[in-house]
């Protein structure tokens, strides 16, 4: 009898968001993919870049430790730190976004190729306490809905707006 192979929603969500962000990417010049609303938000590129870190950094490496290792411990994945040092900063965002793309692909197959017994493997996180490889999985698929969310707003605030003319009155924008 062959072993029973992952389905998760998250797993769905988190293959679709490759798609949403190109589409939503449709008409963003190299000039708006750097424009930052405030300084201490992410720009497009930066958000881009950022995913794609995360997807190795945080995500992909706390589910393979947990698999390998009996309730291992983490520490925060700090993006602020991550983004005070730069490691967002000065990337091209079609390459940020390519290789994303790259790394998620593998993930899912990864994912969607694990026994769903693991999901009930535990780990700790050094802050936050216990947590499960299922509430990790439901993490990383929160964590891509916000930046959808995040991406859009972004969007909105560059191709839109500024051509809504008398409309722009009846929207308050927070990218």
């Amino acid at each position: 009898m062959a072993a029973s192979k992952l389905e998760h929603p998250a797993l769905d969500h988190m293959a679709a968001t490759p798609d949403i962000f190109r589409a939503l990417l449709t008409g963003v010049s190299p000039e708006q993919a750097y424009w930052k609303p405030t300084p201490e938000r992410f720009s497009i590129a930066e958000l881009l870049e950022h995913l794609s870190h995360v997807e190795a950094h945080c995500f992909r490496i706390r589910f393979d430790e947990a698999l390998a290792a009996d309730n291992p411990e983490f520490e925060p994945y700090d993006q602020n730190v991550f983004y005070a040092q730069g490691a967002y900063s000065n990337r091209d965002a079609e390459d940020s976004l390519a290789h994303w793309e790259e790394q998620r692909e593998d993930n899912l197959e990864f994912l969607r190729g694990l026994d769903p017994k693991v999901l009930s493997r535990g780990a700790r996180h050094v802050v936050l306490g216990p947590f499960t490889l299922e509430h990790l999985l439901n993490e990383w698929a929160l964590h891509d809905l916000g930046h959808v969310r995040q991406l859009a707003e972004l969007v909105r605030a560059q191709l839109y707006y500024p051509e809504i003319g008398p409309f722009r009155a009846e929207y308050s924008l927070k990218p």
